[in-house]
């Protein structure tokens, strides 16, 4: 029987080597979008209405490119062609976004553009992430799956770290934070600019370094992960196994229950990060002010450190013997990190919190996937099916902003108190790890 090979661990970290560059421009948006919109004049209880956008765009684009991907073949492969439009549209929405403010608009117009250009970002960087994640579900073994998506998680949040800095990075090189006139600080554009660069250099690396396997030979390895290889199933007398489909959409809906608490509470994090750190540690949120841009640049450094946390965490995911345990158990703990953040008013102390709450978020890259797509081996939809996938990301970030400024407000309209609703959240998502009927949650 025809099964995928081992791959080496070159071969692993080539196909998800782009990542590290999408990620560097997911995480200059996820870090710096309020901040813009703040800067630009957005009311702190508006603010989460700025974050339905992106995941919108999300779940619109992620299913289309995994059907669509799913029915494509071309000399570069049927996955590649969508990572690199999806990388070039995002290299020229990021040089467009940061300079909402500096076109001579109006406020509400600087606003409109702002939105515009977000629209577009997160469109392009939707069509450039979701291909890297069909690739392992594509070209990778149920054996080495658990370590293909931790390697994609480890490249992830090297991405993340290196995007969180550029902004102090850019302020200590002698780059102005200042903003002046409701304009975003030099220090961001330029953010922005070089993780452009960064991030075409990578897909390419990837699109040169990687090739799909054809339809013939992709065929064959889903013919015997169902089972349908009859000679060879004779003559080994070994039954194969078969793709259930009722059982994979049980575990995709399982999977996606724990997600809405997973992306609701991070959606919360990115939205009022910002200004909890400017009101426990700098004691203002007057957004012209330099200590809130100053505590712009700090969220960078702490997102930075929940990048680490990620790094480190992702490493220590595959030792675990049990998927279904490491994922419960790092939710746990960056629920901790939620809870104990709005606590801390020393700077250097957040870098605790953040570290836990990154815990968190190396589980969240690789375990869902570890599992869903375990559950659709054999499947000749797998694209699509990660595509619908991603709206198990998309949705709870759209309620979670949808309600944020009720929220908000029901909570004395103090942004901290966000971040222990994220704590909680986590907590329940981790509840319901334990719920997942999964097959196989041993990690080989």
């Amino acid at each position: 029987m025809k099964t995928k090979p081992d791959l080496s661990f070159s071969q692993l970290w080539n196909i998800s080597f782009g990542f590290f560059g999408v990620q560097i421009a997911y995480a200059l948006q996820s870090a710096n979008i309020s901040r813009i919109f703040a800067t630009l004049g957005a009311d702190p209880h508006n603010l989460s209405y700025f974050w339905i956008l992106p995941p919108l765009m999300g779940m619109v684009v992620q299913p289309l490119v995994g059907y669509f991907s799913d029915r494509t073949w071309t000399k570069f492969g049927r996955r590649i062609p969508y990572l690199l439009v999806g990388a070039l549209a995002a290299v020229i929405v990021m040089c467009l976004l940061p300079n909402a403010g500096s076109l001579g608009l109006t406020i509400g117009g600087a606003m409109i553009f702002g939105l515009i250009a977000l629209m577009f970002l997160d469109t392009s960087i939707n069509m450039a992430m979701q291909p890297f994640k069909m690739m392992v579900g594509d070209m990778v073994n149920e054996k080495q799956k658990a370590k293909a998506y931790s390697i994609q998680s480890f490249l992830c949040n090297a991405g993340s770290l290196v995007g969180y800095i550029f902004p102090l990075l850019f302020t200590l090189f002698g780059i102005s934070n200042a903003a002046e006139n409701n304009e975003v600080p030099d220090s961001v554009k330029w953010s922005f600019y070089v993780g452009a660069a960064i991030l075409i250099l990578c897909v390419i690396y990837t699109v040169l370094k990687v090739r799909e396997y054809p339809p013939a030979k992709m065929a064959e390895y889903q013919a015997a992960a169902r089972g349908e290889d009859a000679e060879t199933l004779k003559a080994t007398a070994t039954p194969a196994k078969k793709f259930d489909s009722k059982h994979a959409l049980r575990v995709f809906l399982e999977v996606g229950v724990v997600q809405f608490f997973c992306w609701a509470a991070f959606m919360y994090m990115w939205t009022y990060t910002n200004g909890t750190i400017a009101d426990r540690v700098w004691h203002t949120l007057d957004t012209a002010s330099f200590g809130y841009q100053d505590a712009g640049n700090w969220v960078g450094v702490l997102f930075a450190v929940q990048a680490i946390g990620s790094v480190l965490w992702a490493l220590v995911l595959p030792q675990f013997k049990n998927v279904k345990l490491a994922y419960a158990v790092s939710l746990v703990i960056g629920g901790i990190g939620f809870l104990w953040a709005p606590y801390c008013t020393d700077k250097f102390l957040l870098f605790v919190p953040y570290l836990l709450i990154g815990v968190a978020w190396a589980a969240m890259l690789a375990m869902p996937f570890t599992l869903v797509t375990n559950a659709y081996e054999g499947s000749a939809r797998m694209g699509t099916a990660l595509g619908l996938f991603n709206c198990t990301i998309c949705i709870p970030q759209i309620v979670a902003a949808a309600l944020g400024g009720v929220l908000l407000k029901a909570l004395g309209s103090d942004q901290g108190n966000m971040l222990l609703l994220a704590g909680v959240l986590l907590v329940v998502g981790a509840v319901c790890v334990f719920f997942i009927q999964d097959r196989k949650t041993q990690v080989d």
